[in-house]
């Protein structure tokens, strides 16, 4: 199967452990409520219990090897099982010594020499006696299951010991974090299914009564403390039953498909998933449970509890669902056909998104096929949203999920096997974000499987500027990021061009590796004039130069080496940094060409700029393209020097590719690299420049330039003062000086007394004396202090004063009122005559201070200025629509001056119509 197309890479948190506190927490989240009584008794347990917990397992992790050895001494016979126990720590115990009394325990016991005996206080014989008795009666009792027979350390193996001995460790280091997490559901999840694997190995009757003794060693660290006694017992009880249980079936997938891919899912990822609570509508439900199911169907079709985030329900349906009229099948048919839902998913979409949209509400999944979307699509397009609801509710994949009471749910990851060649697309339409992204996804991934592989690195792209992609490993995509990797195979070659002639090309014609490209593509550099014995590619010369002298050939040779230096560089070094020693034997003839570009290759200067600096993909790309002159072809040659270069590191990378067969038929001894291959977003990037256009393309001739052109276009050309004195006509020095005053904070009272003068001037068009604003604005200054009232209620209130009344209420007629009022009040001039009738007509009717009032509660008002903004000037400078009307309202004297900025009519002459 060739995968031509990925839907990307989308990050899929793995399962942690799920502690007491996430679980409780985690079911109250998914069904949007507090937590309940018993969840917080749960809680107020876990957290009472915590100390004793960890007491618990840091006593147990103390004692794991002693424990360990307990139970490996009870299923093997014939040796010693701690000496191939891996680390065995010095432990403190009672101990019966077969050798010398003076050994280390711990040496003795790698040794065989001692053996492990639990001491009880009642003797050594006592303690001997409880090596092969099963111990009594109650929960740390060790039952002998049929078929168990101690194994013969010898006849096992030392392999075989380190493993079982370090499963059984694991055991017991898996109960520990259960007891810690308080969730036996750790347990569960590692254990069950593990017995046929450990049947296969060794015996699971010896693995049982080893776990036994582990419990039974465990309970003697607690003789004194019952409540730790029956934390340790249930968990270790857990973990013998979950042991004991068969492997689960996998899970399969319910739906008629003939591709068979990643349909099963093994059933301990389906227990070590996130528990999702299931709703199902019964008649015997309480009011309060119907209830939380509705929401639960609300939460599934609409992504929100709607009756919470906008108060909206569909009362008729609920009350029917609730009296059992109509099941929870047909009451979700009938929500997704509600206006409501038809507003929220269908009209805001194309019909694409809205098939995808409605996969994720009515079926929990996203998109299976193509042919799977072309059915619904057809189905969306001719018959509406109604049909394809229809369709989803009615089809079997829903009867068999959900059949007639169960809301539906999201069948993520753990829920059910979730199909690779869809899983980006599948990840993203699970989030909450879903709805807000417009462009389909799906059939979008399902075009490219047509479509031929991306031009670029075998690894995906990521975010490097430069034409040779190195992989999407960058974890911020900022410039040009494609989040959809083509997933390039072992079987897939990248296209690379022939930077010559394209029927050299080696893999068409590998005889024709070794040929120049000629003048159609870079120039090469060869050494064929060294003494010595070294002509073109036949180096015989072995032992040195024999003295000769090559000064009559020094500048091509020089040539050479700087071609050298910039192919392998990529530029030219500082002397410092310069192989001159290795340059000296090129001249000699000592070494060959080859050997000076491995030198080059293996000096730091190199080694800090393509290997120290780089992670491996790029490096390797890098090298390659330095050493061999043509990108790398695919994963399965990436792969290769990925795999040579974590096990034997930079050099032997560099020795792989100037010894390899293609680097000794292309250049030999005696030529430097030079660039076979491009790639071709790289020839683009070089043959497409505004540089190159006139070499690659034909030559364009221009028209005539019409000659309303001609005379439309300036004669002169005009300076930088000319055009930014004609960009900034109409702008003065008032956009730079104005300031806008808010009110933020009332205990600042200098900020305070700022914003009030600022009021005054606005509504007042000038500073109000001090015994004026004592005399009448006290009390509101006041307040305005204590936040009894904001910003714009004082605006309000200064317009509806006797001095705002006084001065710009009765000296004038109600049109000079009004365009006073837009000023003082909206910051510009009334925009048109509709406005001022509108405004006059309320003022003529209901007085001044329902003008103001209708002014200052406005939406303009609000979107402007708020509750906590002092108005002002609103159109300092063009553009604006209103600025020449409020440029001349705010430019003339207003006492001075009453004509009208915006007239109520203009005047008609009197015509003679007889």
């Amino acid at each position: 199967m060739s995968v031509k197309a990925s839907g990307g890479s989308s990050v899929a948190r793995p399962q942690l452990y799920r502690t007491v506190p996430v679980a409780t927490i985690s079911q109250a989240e998914q069904q949007d409520r507090y937590l309940g009584k018993t969840e917080l008794g749960d809680l107020a347990t876990y957290f009472s219990s915590g100390a004793k917990r960890l007491e618990i397992a840091q006593i147990i992790t103390q004692n794991a090897e002693l424990i360990v050895s307990r139970a490996a001494n009870r299923i093997f016979t014939g040796g010693s099982p701690l000496a191939f126990l891996e680390k065995p720590e010095e432990p403190e115990m009672a101990v019966a010594a077969a050798g010398s009394g003076d050994m280390q325990v711990a040496e003795g016991m790698k040794l065989g020499t001692i053996s492990y005996v639990e001491n009880r206080g009642g003797g050594l014989f006592d303690g001997l006696k409880s090596l092969f008795s099963d111990g009594g009666s109650g929960g740390g009792a060790v039952f002998l299951p049929p078929g168990f027979r101690p194994i013969n350390v010898s006849r096992y193996g030392p392999g075989n010991m380190t493993k079982s001995l370090r499963d059984m460790s694991w055991f017991l280091r898996y109960t520990t974090y259960a007891i810690v997490a308080g969730d036996p559901n750790i347990i569960a999840v590692n254990v069950r299914g593990l017995r046929e694997i450990i049947e296969n190995a060794c015996s699971s009757a010896a693995t049982l009564v080893a776990l036994q003794e582990m419990r039974r060693a465990s309970l003697g660290y607690f003789q004194n403390d019952k409540d730790a006694q029956e934390i340790v017992l249930q968990y270790f009880n857990v973990l013998i039953s979950e042991f004991e249980a068969a492997t689960p079936s996998n899970k399969l997938r319910q739906r008629q498909s003939s591709d068979q891919q990643g349909l099963e899912l093994p059933q301990i990822y389906f227990n070590a998933a996130e528990g999702r609570q299931k709703f199902v509508m019964k008649p015997g439900l309480s009011a309060s449970e119907k209830q939380d199911v509705i929401k639960a169907a609300y939460r599934q079709v609409f992504e929100r509890d709607i009756t919470r985030a906008y108060s909206q329900s569909i009362s008729d349906l609920e009350s029917k669902v609730k009296n059992s009229e109509i099941s929870m099948k047909e009451f979700i048919r009938r929500v997704g056909k509600s206006p409501l839902y038809r507003k929220q998913f269908y009209e805001p979409f194309v019909n694409s998104r809205v098939v995808e949209l409605a996969a994720r509400h009515f079926l929990g999944r996203g998109i299976s096929s193509p042919e799977e979307f072309s059915k619904y699509f057809a189905i969306v397009t001719n018959g509406g949203l109604g049909a394809l609801v229809d369709a989803m509710v009615d089809s079997q994949e829903y009867a068999d999920y959900f059949g007639e009471e169960t809301v539906p749910y999201l069948r993520g990851l753990g829920q059910e096997a979730q199909e690779c060649r869809n899983w980006g697309p599948q990840i993203d339409l699970f989030n909450y974000s879903a709805p807000f992204r417009k462009v389909p996804q799906f059939v979008t991934l399902f075009a490219d499987y047509k479509q031929p592989l991306r031009d670029q690195h075998v690894y995906g792209v990521g975010n490097d500027p430069l034409e040779i992609q190195f992989g999407a490993i960058f974890p911020k995509e900022t410039r040009d990021p494609k989040n959809r990797p083509a997933p390039f195979g072992k079987d897939t070659r990248r296209i690379l061009i022939r930077n010559g002639a394209g029927i050299d090309n080696q893999l068409s014609n590998p005889g024709a590796r070794s040929k120049d490209p000629g003048s159609l593509g870079p120039k090469v550099f060869k050494l064929d004039q060294l003494p010595g014995g070294y002509v073109a590619s036949n180096f015989s010369n072995k032992g040195g130069s024999n003295g000769a002298s090559v000064k009559f050939s020094e500048s091509s040779t020089q040539k050479v080496i700087r071609a050298a230096y910039l192919q392998v560089f990529g530029r030219e070094l500082y002397s410092g940094q310069r192989q001159t020693v290795a340059e000296i034997k090129l001249e000699n003839g000592d070494i060959t060409l080859r050997e000076f570009i491995r030198i080059l290759a293996k000096s730091e200067v190199f080694r800090q700029m393509y290997w120290t600096s780089l992670y491996v993909c790029k490096a390797i790309e890098y090298i390659h393209r330095r050493l061999l002159g043509r990108p790398t072809y695919g994963r399965q040659e990436m792969n290769a020097y990925f795999d040579l270069c974590s096990k034997k590191g930079f050099y032997a990378l560099v020795d792989a590719i100037l010894d390899s067969q293609e680097y000794n038929e292309a250049f030999g001894e005696d030529t430097i690299p030079y660039e076979r291959y491009l790639t071709p977003g790289g020839l683009a990037l070089r043959s497409m420049r505004v540089g190159t256009l006139a070499e690659k393309m034909p030559m364009v001739m221009e028209e005539p330039t019409p000659r309303f052109v001609e005379l439309g276009t300036p004669d002169m050309m005009k300076g930088e003062l000319e055009i930014d004195n004609r960009i900034k006509q109409g702008v003065n020095k008032r956009r730079e000086q104005s300031k806008v005053f808010k009110l933020t904070n009332t205990d600042d009272k200098v900020a305070l007394q700022t914003v009030i003068q600022a009021l005054y001037r606005q509504i007042f068009e000038r500073d109000i004396e001090p015994y004026v604003t004592k005399k009448e604005f006290t009390a509101l200054e006041s307040k305005l202090g204590n936040g009894e009232i904001t910003v714009k209620e004082f605006v309000e209130a200064l317009g509806t004063s006797s001095l705002y009344i006084r001065e710009f209420y009765t000296p004038y007629p109600n049109t000079k009122v009004i365009e006073l009022g837009t000023k003082h009040f909206l910051g510009r001039a009334p925009l048109n005559q509709a406005e001022i009738r509108k405004y006059n007509e309320i003022l003529a009717s209901q007085g001044l201070k329902a003008f103001i009032g209708a002014m200052v509660n406005s939406m303009e008002y609000a979107q402007v200025f708020g509750e906590d903004t002092v108005p002002y000037r609103r159109f300092p400078t063009l553009p604006a629509a209103n600025f020449p009307n409020t440029e001349r309202l705010y430019n003339q004297l207003t006492k001075q001056n009453d004509e009208l900025v915006v007239p109520s009519f203009e005047p008609v002459a009197a015509t003679d119509r007889s």
